[in-house]
């Protein structure tokens, strides 16, 4: 089911993630790192497939459609197993 998001929100989640996070997401779901980047708002599409996203003009860096939200899911799942770490481990 397709997941609306404002292009901004979805680079601050990118910007959150812990390092390495990227690569975790690619390897769980078989794809180049470089597809996970394109997912997040990058363009290098030599490297990387396009995933189903779709930014359209407006507020807040625009409106971003993503027709499979599993790679945002993953990085959302991330950013709460960071949350729930102890301070010492994080």
């Amino acid at each position: 089911m397709p997941k609306t998001i404002t292009f901004n929100e979805l680079r601050r989640i990118k910007a959150s993630l812990p390092e390495g996070s990227t690569h975790v997401i690619a390897e769980k779901l078989n794809l180049s790192v470089q597809t996970v980047r394109n997912y997040f708002g990058g363009s290098n599409y030599d490297f990387g497939i396009h995933m189903g996203v779709h930014i359209e003009p407006g507020p807040d860096g625009g409106i971003v459609v993503l027709d499979d939200p599993t790679i945002l899911d993953m990085a959302l799942e991330i950013l709460e197993q960071e949350k729930l770490k102890p301070k010492d481990e994080v």
